[in-house]
């Protein structure tokens, strides 16, 4: 199965990570850096606002294969960031999505913005290597983590000064997330096991999510018309992916997306 694929692999890859950089040097780059900005304040959805949109630099994907394999990063994430982001997600996972950190280090220096970083994360290690190579929050994915570690990740994002957005497909790993203490839940229309999308996902989890929590839906969304509903389900932002990095014209994709009349002609 493609998780545990996606597992052992991640697994390798913080082992030879851990060869090359040590955890403590790590953590003196991250005492002497600035602290990133709030990625939380920057999603959540204020009353009257429309949904947000936090934008993903992506290569490649298992289950759409290329996407945009030689994209220029700084020249997408200026287009996410005229185009009104909240938040840039960048995928740092090598096998599956032909991410790297290297990709991280280069969008912090190309925007102001939050930065997510997506991956498998399993160890402590990769929060503190997202903290060092400037993001401001780190992805969980429940689906991947046993019960008794996600809340072990939270606190270790948390003593970091990371946000972490908590990512579910069902019910009991929805529940999973919230015993563990989750601010942000992430509910994905994918499901990891199969690949496929079905976007009444968000429409029978969002109801079982406390509104004191911030949520954001994940993956299938490429026009506005299925964006704006979601405000009445309490959606505070959709993670979108593919349907901006292939486009032509991200920056006029994600304005149509969010709404914006404003969009260039």
């Amino acid at each position: 199965m493609f998780m545990e694929q996606a597992a052992a692999s991640t697994l390798e890859r913080v082992e030879r990570s851990k060869g090359e950089v040590s955890s403590a040097a790590l953590q003196e780059v991250c005492a002497r850096s600035q602290a990133p900005p709030s990625f939380r304040r920057a999603v959540e959805r204020r009353p009257g606002e429309t949904i947000n949109v936090i934008a993903e630099v992506k290569r490649s994907s298992p289950s759409r294969g290329a996407i945009r394999p030689d994209l220029d990063l700084e020249r997408l994430v200026g287009s996410y960031e005229r185009g009104g982001a909240c938040a840039v997600s960048v995928l740092t996972e090598p096998e599956f999505f032909a991410g790297s950190m290297q990709d991280l280090a280069r969008a912090r220096c190309a925007t102001a913005l939050p930065l997510l970083r997506k991956d498998f994360i399993l160890d402590p290690f990769q929060l503190l290597e997202a903290r060092a190579g400037g993001a401001s929050a780190a992805l969980l994915i429940a689906a991947l983590l046993p019960e008794d570690e996600l809340p072990r990740l939270l606190r270790a994002a948390q003593s970091l000064g990371l946000d972490a957005l908590v990512e579910v497909h069902d019910e009991a790993e929805l529940a999973a997330a919230l015993d563990a203490g989750a601010g942000i839940i992430g509910i994905n229309n994918r499901d990891l096991r199969t690949l496929e999308v079905d976007l009444e996902t968000t429409r029978r989890l969002a109801p079982l999510v406390p509104a004191e929590k911030v949520l954001v839906s994940e993956s299938g969304y490429t026009r506005r018309e299925q964006v704006a509903p979601l405000a009445e389900l309490g959606v505070d932002a959709v993670l979108v992916g593919e349907a901006l990095a292939r486009h032509e014209d991200p920056e006029r994709a994600l304005r149509e997306l969010r709404g914006d009349g404003h969009a260039p002609a």
